[in-house]
This record gives C-alpha cells, structure tokens and sequence, in this order.
C-alpha cells in the first residue's frame, strides 16, 4: 500500500482517483507521496522513504528542487491544467486596463448618497475614465506555452493583432496557435511594434526582472503590460518609475506586491489566475494520475526536476533507477544485472541536467537485495524494483 499525504486541501476529483491500494490524507506519517498546491516545502525534512511530491498547480516555487533532486525525489507539476482559467484572467486584465474600470468603479462608489443628482454627475465625471479598444491593436505575447497559446488564439478571435515570441516553441503547442499569429524573432521586436504586452514564461535567473528600465525604454508610448507569470519577472521599481512618466499606461499583475498596491495605474489582483473550481479539479487529477503512474509503473510525466519516461510494461518486474548523469553509468547498470543472472528485456534512459533515470524491464531471480547490490553503484541516487 503507498502513502499519500495531502498537505492541502486537494479538489475530490483529484483524491477519488486513489483506490483502495492507497491511504490518503493530511495525516499520514512517512509517506510515499505527497500533494500540495501552495503549501511552502523549504523548511521541510522529507522522510527517507518519500517518492514525489506532486504540485497541483504549474509554478513549484514552493518546493525545494535541488533538495529533493538530491534525495532521489521526483517533483511533478501540471502544466496546461489551470490554462485557461489563466487566460480568462489575461483578457480580463486586457480590458480593464484598456478602459479605466477599475478606477471608474472605484469613483462610482463615491456618489453614494447624492440622490438624484447621481445621473448628472455621472454624465459629467466619465470622461476621466475614457480609455481605447483592444480591437485592432497590438499584443505581443510572451511565451507560447499552454497559457501563451490560449491567449493569443483568444485575443485573435477579439479582433487584436497578435505577435508572438516563443525560442523553445514545441512542435504540439505549434499546432495549437492560430496560424495569423504573427512570429517575433526577437522580444525586441515585441517591445518596439505591441501596444500590449503580456508575459508566459517561467521564472529563472534568465527572466528574472526581464521587464526593466532597458526593455521598456524600447516599448510604445502609452504601452499597457500584464503580467499573469510570476511576480519576479517584472522589475517593480522600474514599472513604477515608467507609470509614473506616462510610458506605461497600465500594470495588470496576479503578484500584488507592497510597492504596487493602490499606485495609479496598477491593476494588482490577488493572485487568482488559477481560482475556478474547474481549474482546481484539472490540477488535482492530473497531479493523482502522475503519482500513480510513476509508483506503480515508474513512468516520469511532466516532472520538473528530472527526466521525462513513459515505458509500456514489457515483463512483470520493473527496475527503477533514479543516478546523475555521467559516462558509463548504463554499462555499469547492465553489468551489475548480468552478474545476478537478470536479463534485461527492455529499457529507456534520459538525463536532464545534472541528472538521468532509467527504466529497466527485465526477467530473472531478482531478489529484494538486488536493489540494495545496485544502490552501491557509484552516482546511484534511489533504485525502485516494481513488482
């Protein structure tokens, strides 16, 4: 029986998925998975025995990689899960950045108690809150990720002239985006033609504070930027600095931070890109499905730290081996088998980084020590023997 601790509320659609070979829930001790959605795991000391943690979300700040890469830990995230509860958001923010209606609201409120002359003041006070159509203009989106792709299909079919800016753009997410999206080559390009811009990358050294004073000197006049990523990704003093000149209209962030809260032209939402009860039902089970997959069959989907490997079962037992990745460590695996009479029937072996694993289908006497005879091999983190 695997163990599954939750250390969330997780949606029901994502726990149902556990049968009876499993216990689930908040107060399991030692266990061989966990699940989080915003839970922080820094501080964390896993138990020897922990498999994976599975993020019900796509973002995995909260979770120490390089830690759990190390203690031979798979981490799973579910990307595409929550897209388009994202990309609603997006277009949300697209419009109330365009026409002022958060601060008209906000002014609307104001003239509680005037009676009747509330009509009038209306007719005289609109005019601060007059703002454009997004029809017609210029968006540059970001990254063309699951997210990326919706937006920009979306913001297509709402009369927007898209370009997009993508260098690792998948041949799948390819076929997903609307052929008259135009390509930037560059994101210099994106600055200096979009009257819009959002962002849809991952946050990394790379891309951290990638929206500065430098990139926006580059934009539009007036250029309105949204940014529904990571918080990080858009350097605040230099944001506040360009609202403050007029060379950004407006900010839309899901990252409301101190600094932006209540300035003039920022649009800070509370982090609710994700918050649809069907995005939190998409993440809970695709999350349980990857667990499940990778404990009882030791294939690897959609992990963030380690190598991706889904294997049909070729025989009934299976080798799991999770090793860095360096020269010759195959050869030594195979020898290792062939020297306890264990054939090898199938395999597959993929590094990431600094890191590789490797599935081995095979047939033979393989005893329970035969885990323990390979974990001697040097650069082997964890080895799994399924049954």
């Amino acid at each position: 029986m695997f163990r599954i601790k939750y250390l969330n509320k997780i949606s029901p659609v994502g726990t149902s998925r556990f049968d009876t070979n499993y216990e689930c829930g908040e107060a399991v001790e030692n266990p061989d998975a966990i699940m989080v959605r915003s839970a922080s795991m820094h501080e964390m000391e896993f138990p020897k025995n922990l498999l994976a943690i599975a993020r019900a979300g796509a973002g995995v700040n909260n979770i120490p990689l390089e830690k759990c890469s190390e203690q031979g830990i798979v981490v799973f995230n579910t990307p595409g899960a929550n897209a388009n509860a994202v990309k609603e958001l997006v277009i949300a923010a697209l419009l109330l950045s365009s026409r002022k209606i958060v601060p008209a609201i906000e002014w609307t409120k104001t003239l509680k108690g005037k009676g009747n002359e509330v009509g009038k003041l209306v007719e005289k006070g609109k005019g601060a809150f007059v703002g454009p159509e997004i029809s017609g203009k210029k968006l540059g989106v970001i990254g063309l990720g699951a997210i990326g792709i919706l937006v920009a299909n979306a913001a297509k079919s709402l009369g927007m002239d898209v370009y997009g800016y993508d260098p690792y753009l998948s041949v799948d997410a390819a076929w997903g985006l609307s052929r008259s999206t135009k390509h930037a080559r560059t994101l210099d390009e994106i600055y200096t033609a979009c009257d819009y811009i959002t962002v849809h990358v991952p946050l990394t050294p790379d891309t951290k504070g990638m929206i500065n004073e430098q990139t926006i000197t580059k934009m539009k006049d007036g250029v309105r930027i949204l940014n529904f990523a990571r918080g990080d990704l858009v350097n605040s003093k230099d944001i506040i600095a360009a609202l403050q000149s007029g060379k950004v209209s407006s900010y839309a962030t899901d990252f409301p931070s101190d600094d932006l809260i209540g300035l003039d032209g920022v649009i800070a939402i509370p982090h609710l890109g994700a918050s649809t009860p069907e995005s939190e039902d998409n993440c809970a089970r695709m999350a349980a499905n990857e667990l499940i997959d990778y404990l009882q069959n030791g294939n690897i989907r959609n992990s963030v730290n380690m190598p991706s490997i889904c294997m049909p079962r070729d025989s009934s037992i299976r080798i799991c081996i999770l090793h860095r990745n360096i020269p010759n460590t195959i050869s030594l695996l195979s020898g290792a088998l062939a020297e306890s009479g264990i054939n090898i029937e199938n395999m597959q072996s993929k590094s990431k980084k600094d890191y590789a694993y490797t599935i081995l289908d095979v047939t033979g006497d393989v005893k329970d020590t035969t885990a323990e005879h390979i974990a001697k091999l040097p650069e082997i983190i964890r080895v799994r023997i399924i049954r």
